[in-house]
């Protein structure tokens, strides 16, 4: 946990539940019709766990999510009659519901953000096109920042750190120096050069709040230019 400067993220202002379960079966490469619950379910609450670790506001439809995963691999779990086989209704229908219905929506709402976009390409200023340089991007989602950042708090060693025992710096601070960063970088950032310098798993997770912050207030975007490819930060102009 950040002691230094105690601050959090409100999860919610990105992502829900349901996301995490879609990235989850993405991530698993199995059908949304026939989800593996106990599988789901312990990387579920793995994730819960990490984002109570990060200082991230969890959100009341996450615990109520968990609770209804729990729920659903209990039932799995008990035995059934075989004369109730034919009968009885798979216990994740509602789920599966419920999730095709929010798979509808995301992909509606990103047809429409595509749509906007080559709408805002036909207005040239000088001899550049607006949006033409985000082709190709693929922006990513919280979760995937999480399992990146889980990554690098995996290979830090702290034996190689210096142990810095003077004031830590401020979420504050933070979001300056990464700001400052990209801009000078100009074509991407590389998430994992924020952490080249860390010398406490503290001080990663400080920096990866203020990468959170920014991206809540519009000031960078992260994306892959490739499926599993490196992340990568990008400024977001002002105006």
């Amino acid at each position: 946990m950040v002691t230094a400067d105690p601050y959090t993220v409100k999860l919610e202002i990105f992502e829900g539940p349901l996301d995490l379960l879609l990235h989850l079966i993405k991530r698993n490469q199995v059908e949304i019709y026939d989800i593996p619950i106990a599988t789901i379910t312990d990387q579920y609450l793995d994730y819960l766990n990490m984002m109570r670790t990060l200082n991230l506001d969890v959100a009341g439809e996450f615990l109520l999510m968990a609770a209804t995963l729990l729920q659903i691999k209990s039932k799995m779990l008990l035995p059934s009659r075989p004369e109730e086989e034919e009968e009885e209704e798979d216990p994740r229908a509602e789920l599966v519901n419920r999730l095709l219905e929010y798979q509808k929506y995301k992909e509606a709402a990103a047809r429409l953000h595509e749509r906007d976009i080559l709408d805002r390409d036909i207005f040239v200023h000088g001899n550049q096109v607006e949006g033409s340089e985000d082709r190709g991007l693929v922006e990513i989602g919280v979760f995937e920042l999480i399992e990146a950042l889980r990554d690098v708090l995996n290979r830090f060693s702290p034996e190689a750190a210096y142990d810095i025992t003077l004031d830590r710096i401020t979420i504050e601070e933070r979001i300056a120096q990464i700001l400052e960063a990209v801009k000078l970088e100009g074509r991407g950032l590389l998430f994992s050069s924020l952490f080249s310098g860390a010398s406490s798993k503290e001080d990663i997770i400080i920096t990866f709040l203020a990468l959170l912050e920014l991206i809540r207030m519009r000031m960078i975007k992260v994306y892959q230019r490739v499926p599993f490819g490196p992340i990568e930060i990008l400024a977001l102009s002002a105006g």
